[in-house]
């Protein structure tokens, strides 16, 4: 199957938490996390898009479903909607996958408290095995084609060399 890497940023005040047995397992959690949730585009809400949230909107707002609608309800729909996909993409929204009844963000002020420093999740990037690299389309035929003209024209041009050189000796003699 396909194999799956992530890489999280995790603060934390001091390099004495971070060493911690405690705060090692909850990076561990949110890296496991991450890996489980496919749909996670980004940490907060607030690292949203703005253009991309609007885009949404636009589309949202011309849905068919949308139209019958009086405007002042439609946009409360719409935002409604937004939120909700919005929300879904944000890492510290999602239910734990240890505990379904706390959100990431609770297991973080959690872990806070427990430890008495500020942690803040910063940033995350996945990597899929192969993803990203293109695989080269090869025509052994032409290559080998290509090859054997440009070896046959290097030919031809030391060919011409000597000649235009014993060309040039006789006169200047």
């Amino acid at each position: 199957g396909s194999r799956l890497g992530v890489i999280v940023e995790v603060n934390c005040e001091t390099d004495f938490v971070a060493r911690g047995d405690v705060f090692k397992e909850l990076v561990a959690d949110i890296a496991m996390q991450v890996a489980a949730c496919p749909d996670i585009e980004y940490v907060s809400p607030d690292d949203v898009d703005p253009a991309m949230v609007e885009a949404e909107r636009a589309v949202q707002m011309k849905m068919e479903d949308m139209l019958s609608k009086p405007e002042n309800i439609r946009e409360k729909i719409v935002q409604g909607r937004l939120d909700k996909m919005v929300n879904e993409k944000a890492l510290i929204k999602q239910d734990f996958i240890k505990d379904t009844t706390k959100t990431v963000e609770e297991i973080i002020k959690e872990a806070t408290a427990s430890i008495g420093e500020k942690i803040s999740v910063r940033r995350f990037v996945k990597y899929n095995l192969g993803e990203g690299m293109e695989k080269r389309e090869e025509d052994f035929a032409a290559e080998v084609e290509a090859q054997t003209k440009a070896l046959a024209e290097k030919a031809a041009a030391k060919k011409e060399e000597p000649k235009k050189e014993e060309a040039a000796k006789p006169a200047a003699a």
